[in-house]
């Protein structure tokens, strides 16, 4: 089975807002915008039958449709920037989602996340530049604001190990309630 997980995917409208932050860095490697999500959950490389057991678990999930912004670029990495991000405002609904995506995880016998959760969409993955040169970019578009977007469903993206990210297949969806 390939390498699985949770996200949220970009609406198109936001994506090409994003794609407008392209560019502009020595050694970035842009992620495609057809590739923008904001992850919930990593499941990583599982075999076929946790893979059904994952999908049938997140079934479970039954909570209301909320609204995402984007609010902001920055990077990760500290003082050896590794990511461009976009990162995402806070929202309650967003964490309490992810929250039980962790619990129903953890339930199956995969192991927690062990990073504290900041969501956000990444941009793009460095190689060879320098903290200077982030510092440049990001002053220049780190008040980066999209519109705010619905989200009325979460998904299981599958992917193969590659360079940069994507392809990503949509594996199963789960709608959100709305109001």
């Amino acid at each position: 089975m390939p390498r699985l997980f949770t996200a949220i995917e970009i609406p198109p409208d936001v994506a090409q807002a994003l794609s407008g932050l392209r560019g502009g860095l020595p050694g970035a490697r842009w992620i495609d915008t057809e590739n923008y999500h904001v992850t919930l959950r990593f499941v990583g490389d599982i075999d076929d039958a946790t893979a059904h057991e994952v999908e049938s678990m997140l079934g479970r999930v039954k909570r209301q449709g909320f609204e995402l912004r984007i609010d902001g670029v920055s990077s990760f990495g500290g003082k050896r920037p590794r990511a461009i991000v976009a990162t995402v405002a806070p929202s309650p609904a967003l964490i309490e989602m992810q929250a039980e995506q962790e619990r129903l995880m953890q339930r199956i016998g995969l192991e927690p996340e062990g990073r504290k959760y900041a969501p956000h969409v990444t941009l793009a993955r460095l190689r060879d530049s320098s903290s200077s040169e982030v510092a440049q970019y990001l002053a220049t578009r780190g008040l980066f604001r999209a519109p705010a977007f619905r989200v009325s469903r979460f998904v299981l993206f599958s992917s193969r190990a590659s360079t940069g990210g994507g392809p990503y297949v949509v594996e199963a969806s789960y709608p959100l309630n709305q109001p």
